[in-house]
């Protein structure tokens, strides 16, 4: 059986009623299993795991989209993570027996499906985009919610599925075909946001633009030049989390192959020594694969040949999982779930 895995994100991270609701609109789908359900009030927004086969994911994600818009108003929303709609993001990743390219062709079926249902303009991103220009998220989210209206006047960001239209309650939806993806955060004992941001423009792949030595942007022909980031396949930001008085350098591992989680927070300590900031361990919002564990555990381990539950409780323990919230690896990684 193939194994198809949906991270989808919504724009709402603390009322419960729409949760509920959200988990009832899968009830009685076969070939869909609800695998996480992970809501953060700072961020605003909940990041929700399905997985299941070619038919039942796809029902699946259409219903809980179904359930998210009838409950998600944009034109109340506000929240630190950027985003462009109700039903922000749609990811589908092969998780056993399924390739990319059936991953596309589910992220195009459902884009031609909620397009219609929801009255919604739909963009297709990472492997499924049409355009060059689309493949990167944050490009497509550019101008966020706020300036979504305007930015579908323009030719160039017609979407690939739905009319060019505003819907001012829902915004639009971004779904594709990627690799896993690690939501990957580390905090930062300080309430500065000022340091937060600047490791994560040292870090992350896409850089920062580059300065003169009077500390002023250069430009080549009105384009900012821009410094290219220390680690690839990585999507970095600073934010604020005022309830623990803390911040994080919150990153997205687009590759943990290429940029594992080990690697990741052992730069931010690197560059938060330099200021001065302790960092007090990391968390991972959504699901894990085992893989990315084991890769860290068996750095950490320095040489020791330790078992699969040793090494996993050893990254646990090295990269501070349970600093904030107790990191339950039975209810986190994906290999344990499914």
């Amino acid at each position: 059986m193939k194994i198809i895995e949906c991270v989808p994100n919504f724009s709402e991270g603390t009322r419960v009623e729409t949760f509920l609701a959200m988990k009832d609109s899968l009830i009685g789908i076969k070939g869909c299993k609800l695998l996480n359900l992970e809501p953060d009030g700072d961020y605003n927004r909940v990041v929700v795991t399905l997985a299941g086969d070619e038919i039942g994911i796809l029902k699946g994600i259409i219903a809980i989209s179904k359930a998210a818009a009838a409950n998600i108003d944009m034109t109340k929303h506000t929240g630190k993570h950027p985003r462009i709609g109700a039903i922000d993001v749609v990811p589908f990743v092969p998780v056993k027996n399924a390739s990319m390219d059936d991953c596309v062709k589910i992220s195009e079926a459902y884009a031609e499906s909620i397009s219609e249902t929801l009255n919604v303009p739909v963009y297709l991103y990472e492997n499924a985009a049409r355009h060059p220009g689309r493949k990167n998220l944050s490009d497509i989210r550019k101008g966020e919610y706020e300036g979504l209206e305007e930015k579908l006047k323009n030719p160039l960001w017609q979407p690939d599925y739905g009319k060019n239209i505003f819907n001012p309650k829902l915004g639009a939806i971004v779904t594709g075909a990627r690799f896993f993806l690690v939501a990957y955060n580390v905090n930062l004992k300080t309430e500065n946001i000022k340091f937060a941001k600047e490791i994560a423009e040292i870090l992350r792949e896409s850089g920062r633009p580059k300065r003169d030595e009077l500390g002023k942007v250069i430009k080549i022909n009105g384009e900012s030049v821009k410094e290219p980031g220390r680690l690839k396949n990585v999507k970095g930001m600073g934010v604020s989390l005022e309830k623990h008085n803390i911040t994080q350098v919150s990153m997205n591992l687009t590759n943990f192959n290429i940029t594992p989680i080990h690697v990741a927070i052992e730069e931010v300590k690197k560059e938060a020594k330099k200021r001065g900031v302790e960092v007090m361990g990391s968390e991972i919002v959504g699901l894990v694969p085992l893989e990315a564990l084991l890769q860290a555990g068996i750095y950490y381990a320095n040489g020791k040949n330790l078992d699969e539950k040793s090494l996993v409780d050893l990254s646990i323990e090295k990269l501070g999982l349970s600093e904030l919230n107790h990191f339950h690896k039975n209810e986190k990684i994906i290999d344990y779930m499914i």
